[in-house]
């Protein structure tokens, strides 16, 4: 008799997200015992006691995914989770701390795709304003894998972006130049940009109608926030490569809900994999290739 799937979902939070429980269950599996308060020290422990009581053939039916808010913790432990594995004894793991993974590739993926017949990121200037959350920093990097030229905008300072792309220099290796967005530095920066993320907190408008007037050379914008107002204002959360009234004249936007519907598909299969018996550590530059791969279907 085959045995259940089990997903052991650890959180350095109070609480594991009941979005992640929900598409863990409805991805197949059986069991999410879920972890709360997990410190990155427990990790090692928790991830033996995980792999060792079911055998080398129950392993193929365990994973571990890793929650929280914090991109460069959830990295530490999901490479805590890896380096404890004992062959014949892996698991697969999953980090998506606040979603903010499979968000981070849903949208660049997106922008991609719209993007297409002007050879994608490759040379292109992409602006992501509000940028400093996980969301942002992951996107970052996936832009500037993808041949762009990145800046990530801070509204409150360069030096709180600074922060975030020396954490992105130091553990992924990609160049992000950090910027404050505010006054003339915005239109400056808003000017220069092709491509636009607007990954601000939910509620919060980081673009105005006024703004985009000024978006010369925009080709394409997308906005993470289904909160209203919307981050990028007269975008609709449903639009999916709609015109957008932005100073260059032929910009195509993005909105929260159409970039979502791909996160969805995106996270949903990838806890899928995790069932297929290949163990696999699954982070956002692996949620990409997935996402890129649903908006060619």
């Amino acid at each position: 008799m085959e045995k259940p799937a089990i997903l052991h979902m650890l959180t350095p939070g109070r609480n594991m997200s009941p979005f992640d429980v929900n598409m863990a269950i409805d991805a197949g599996f059986a069991h999410v015992p879920m972890y709360g308060d997990v410190s990155l020290a427990d990790v090692t422990a928790l991830t033996h006691d995980a792999i060792f009581s079911r055998g080398p053939k129950g392993v193929s039916r365990t994973g571990i995914f890793i929650g929280g808010r914090e991109i460069d913790l959830a990295d530490d432990m999901l490479r805590a989770a890896k380096a404890a594995m004992t062959p014949p004894f892996v698991v697969s793991v999953f980090a998506d701390p606040s979603g903010a993974f499979t968000t981070a590739a849903a949208a660049i993926a997106a922008l991609e795709r719209a993007l297409a017949a002007s050879g994608g990121f490759k040379g292109k200037n992409l602006l992501i304003l509000g940028g400093t959350g996980p969301v942002g920093a992951a996107a970052a990097v996936l832009g500037a894998q993808l041949g762009a030229q990145v800046r990530l905008a801070s509204h409150a300072s360069v030096e709180r972006a600074k922060t975030t792309t020396d954490m992105i220099a130091a553990r992924y290796e990609a160049s992000i130049e950090p910027v404050c967005s505010t006054g003339a530095s915005k239109t400056a920066l808003v000017a220069a940009a092709d491509v636009i993320l607007a990954s601000a907190k939910a509620g919060v408008q980081v673009l105005s109608r006024a703004e985009l007037a000024g978006a010369r050379r925009l080709l394409a914008a997308a906005d993470l926030n289904a909160v209203p107002p919307a981050g990028i204002e007269g975008l609709d959360a449903f639009d999916d490569r709609k015109p957008l009234a932005a100073g260059s004249g032929h910009a195509v936007g993005i909105g929260a809900l159409a970039v979502g519907q791909i996160k969805y598909q995106t996270q949903r299969r990838l806890f899928g994999r995790m069932l297929e018996g290949v163990p696999a550590f699954i982070d956002f530059r692996d949620a990409l290739p997935m996402a890129q791969a649903i908006c060619r279907e």
